[in-house]
Order: C-alpha cells, then sequence, then structure tokens
C-alpha cells in the first residue's frame, strides 16, 4: 500500500495507486484533504493537460503547492482524473 507523508501526518494512502512519469496518483478518497488548502498556481503538460495545485498544510506548517492534480485531463492521461500526486519533499512509499 502507497502512503504520501509529510510532517509527521500521512496525507494519503492507497493499492490502487496509478504511476505516471515516476509520480505517484492517489485516488481523490484515499487522499486527507483536511491537508489541503486551495492554490492559485497552475501548470501546463502538453499531453496531460492543465494541472491545479494545494499547499500542504500539517501542525501549522504549509508546504506550497506540494500537491497537484489534473481537473480536467486531456484523453491520454484519462487515468490520473480525479487523483493527486506530491512532491517538493513528501515522502511516497511504495
Amino acid at each position: 500500500m502507497a502512503k504520501a507523508l509529510w510532517g509527521g501526518a500521512v496525507l494519503a494512502e492507497s493499492d490502487q495507486t496509478v504511476i505516471v512519469e515516476g509520480n505517484t496518483y492517489f485516488p481523490i478518497e484515499s487522499v486527507h484533504t483536511e491537508y489541503l488548502r486551495p492554490s492559485e498556481t497552475h501548470s501546463v503538460c502538453p499531453w496531460k493537460g492543465t494541472a491545479s495545485y494545494h499547499h500542504v498544510e500539517v501542525n501549522g506548517q504549509r508546504n506550497p503547492d506540494a500537491a497537484w492534480y489534473y481537473p480536467d485531463p486531456k484523453p491520454a492521461a484519462k487515468e490520473i482524473k480525479d487523483r493527486v500526486a506530491f512532491w517538493k519533499g513528501v515522502r511516497v512509499e511504495p
């Protein structure tokens, strides 16, 4: 079961992850959304589409834009719809 950990908290945990370009995408229902805060950041991938981001906050500590997702991925990336990935120091264990 894969886990995403940061700041002493488990951010997500699932055995139904998808790996794309080395990034582990967790089903949204497996993510502890109480640790996510809205962000205005977006980025564009030519084959996945436009990504949106969340800040991760645990015990008053913020990791800016450390979670991302594709609200409307392009058809080539349909397997990451309704999934969240992490970076910026978030440890993902297989």
